[in-house]
């Protein structure tokens, strides 16, 4: 079966070119959500039938995001939203912090890694800025961070994929950077993890993030940190809840029914790109086949958008360094009425800033911002050619 008839949303012929701002879902998704509700909807905790699935849904939740993440489930913690988790770190930073720490931000993040911890400056904590070299399409050196880093500093905030430009940062660099003077290191890895598979290990980052719903499953989100940080982190919590569990960053009920639904999506990861090989395993096998089929597509884009007349590309102009996110402007057309008129011909991009405030402000973009195509696996060459037929102003 191809991939695209996993996704019943693709069956109108419509294309999705808007992946960065939220992914469609496979049927195995969906079932898991339905089949969840249609048993029952219950809490966890309890000796019932209804409870203990409920409390066995959450349970295989934490394992096989730890295993999305290659960290241990109990450095794991389930949230709403990847901005609603990283604004309960900043809560927890905000006791720990104050008159002469200091934090870095890479000038390529969205606002959910940067808005929470320039929220420390009302306690005294100094914000920098890790400028992108912008004359080579918007790259972070790690040598410019090495620059800004001090004693003082406490974070290394840096995005694993830019939601505006599609560059993947050098994150281990600045991992290491950070923790050769102490620091901690948080990377958002909500654009990155559609397109490639997560290791915190291997980056070697004390922190990390990421949204289901970015990644083909529903609006849930995650949060990784290193066991030995837990306890570490004050944070308003129910009283009996450990100081060395991530639960105290889990306050209230937990969404089951999308729990079950982003179980589904890497059901369908592995069974269907997967080869259906179990764990990790799975999921690798899965990404490589992803890889597989966005790199060509990738470089096709670059190379058709460029051909465009008018058309400005913002950041990395080849496939190397970047995912399938183009960022561009056509001269003299408002983002937001070519963004209008794709869609009446059946296409589906972004227009404006997406939360990357930084990027547009860089660019001398803002407040109008700019157009945003953004591929996933599911995405064909007909995508791209209605895409492109449409920028070329042809009905």
């Amino acid at each position: 079966m191809p991939i695209q008839a996993q996704f019943p949303a693709l069956s109108n012929g419509f294309s999705f070119l808007d992946n960065a701002a939220g992914a469609q879902v496979p049927r195995q998704c969906i079932e898991g959500i339905s089949q969840f509700l249609a048993a029952s909807s219950c809490n966890v905790g309890m000796p019932y039938p209804g409870s203990q699935a409920a409390t066995q849904v959450r349970e295989r939740t934490r394992e096989e995001t730890a295993t999305f993440f290659n960290c241990k489930p109990s450095e794991v913690a389930i949230g709403p939203s990847a901005t609603a988790l990283t604004f309960i770190l900043s809560r927890a930073f905000a006791r720990l912090w104050g008159e002469g720490d200091e934090v870095v931000i890479s000038e390529l993040e969205h606002e959910a890694n940067a808005s929470p911890w320039r929220n420390l400056e009302e306690k005294g904590v100094r914000v920098k800025v890790w400028k992108a070299r912008w004359d080579e399409g918007g790259r972070l050196e790690p040598t410019d961070l090495r620059a800004l880093v001090s004693p003082r500093t406490r974070l290394v905030a840096i995005t694993s994929a830019a939601n505006s430009l599609g560059t993947t940062p050098d994150v281990a660099a600045a991992a290491e950077i950070a923790h050769a003077v102490g620091a901690w290191c948080i990377t958002d890895m909500v654009h990155y993890s559609p397109h490639h598979l997560p290791d915190v290990e291997a980056t070697g980052v004390d922190m990390a993030f990421f949204s289901a719903y970015k990644v083909f499953g529903p609006h849930l989100a995650f949060l990784y940190v290193r066991e030995a940080l837990i306890a570490q982190l004050p944070t308003d919590k129910l009283w009996f809840i450990p100081d060395d569990s991530l639960l105290k960053f889990e306050p209230g009920t937990n969404n089951h029914e999308c729990m079950a639904g982003w179980l589904g999506t890497l059901d369908y990861l592995r069974s269907e790109l997967g080869d259906g090989q179990p764990g990790r395993a799975g999921l690798q096998a899965a990404y490589k086949q992803i890889e597989a089929i966005e790199q060509p597509l990738v470089a096709e884009a670059l190379e058709r958008l460029q051909g465009i007349p008018g058309l400005e590309l913002y950041g990395l102009p080849t496939p190397q360094g970047r995912v399938g996110t183009f960022c561009f402007n056509l001269q003299g057309q408002p983002p937001m009425a070519v963004a209008e008129r794709l869609a009446r011909l059946g296409v589906g991009v972004a227009a404006g800033h997406y939360y990357a405030t930084m990027p547009m402000q860089a660019l001398g973009l803002w407040p109008q911002g700019a157009i945003r195509a953004s591929i996933a696996h599911y995405t064909t060459p007909t995508d791209l050619d209605k895409l492109i037929t449409g920028l070329q102003g042809q009905d």
